[in-house]
């Protein structure tokens, strides 16, 4: 039962990550003149904005940059792709 409560604990905390995410990407989208973006330009913008996060967390274990297959890798996993 305790490794049930873990796991469903686990799950929730990663679930609130991934949507916190986006929902950052999702409040950072307004254009020039105060305005939410939407259509075409909000599915570009969010585009952008999940790849430059997930950039930045592409590091390995090391500390130093992912590069090659590593990172494609990554960043397919990341992006939801």
């Amino acid at each position: 039962m305790k490794k049930l409560m873990l796991a469903a604990t686990v799950l929730m905390f990663a679930t609130g990550a991934a949507l916190a995410q986006d929902a950052s990407c999702d409040a950072k989208a307004v254009g020039k003149d105060g305005k939410p973006l939407a259509g075409a330009a909000k599915t570009s913008f969010m585009k952008k904005c999940n790849m430059d996060s997930c950039e930045m967390k592409a590091v390995g274990s090391d500390g130093k940059k992912l590069a090659g297959a590593a990172k494609n890798s990554f960043m397919k996993k990341c992006t939801g792709g």
